[in-house]
């Protein structure tokens, strides 16, 4: 059996009138990510962690944000399609465990919505997706609401 660990970290800065996509669902917020795409930073850490650990490079390489044909896609697409090329190669996902640090808005309530919807993505039961909300305390640019950013683990097997 091969098993393999995938670390995916990504970061969007925040702006008031753009849309908060967090886990392919839209967050009520005031402020929302700049981004090519929908700016759905955990999704996109949950790409390249997968990418990661497949060794197939990462989002931007598969996706660059300088084709117009990315341009505002739905993240959740982006996932499917990461997912698919890891299936193509013999691997399935054994589990994943994501950070979100962002001072707000708070997060706790829309957690198993955010696991229910990426345990559909990746072809897997909700048990196996697990996800975190921390502030900073006020410190770094996610304390300072300037930005937001998500760090995810996989493990995959083949």
């Amino acid at each position: 059996m091969d098993i393999r660990v995938g670390l995916g970290y990504d970061v969007h800065k925040l702006a008031e009138g753009e849309e908060l996509w967090l886990g392919g669902i839209r967050i009520p917020h005031e402020k929302g990510t700049i981004a090519h795409s929908d700016g759905d930073v955990l999704l996109h850490a949950v790409c390249d962690a997968l990418l990661g650990a497949a060794g197939l490079r990462d989002i931007g390489f598969h996706f660059p944000d300088t084709d117009a044909a990315f341009k505002n896609i739905d993240s959740k697409i982006l996932l499917q399609e990461v997912y698919s090329k890891l299936l193509d190669r013999g691997f399935s996902l054994l589990n994943m465990d994501a950070t979100i640090a962002a001072q707000r808005p708070k997060l706790k309530d829309w957690i198993p919505e955010m696991q229910r919807v990426i345990a559909e993505l990746l072809q897997t039961s909700s048990d196996r997706i697990n996800i975190k909300a921390t502030t900073t305390e006020h410190l770094g640019f996610e304390g300072r609401e300037e930005g937001i950013s998500v760090q995810a683990v996989v493990l995959i097997q083949k």
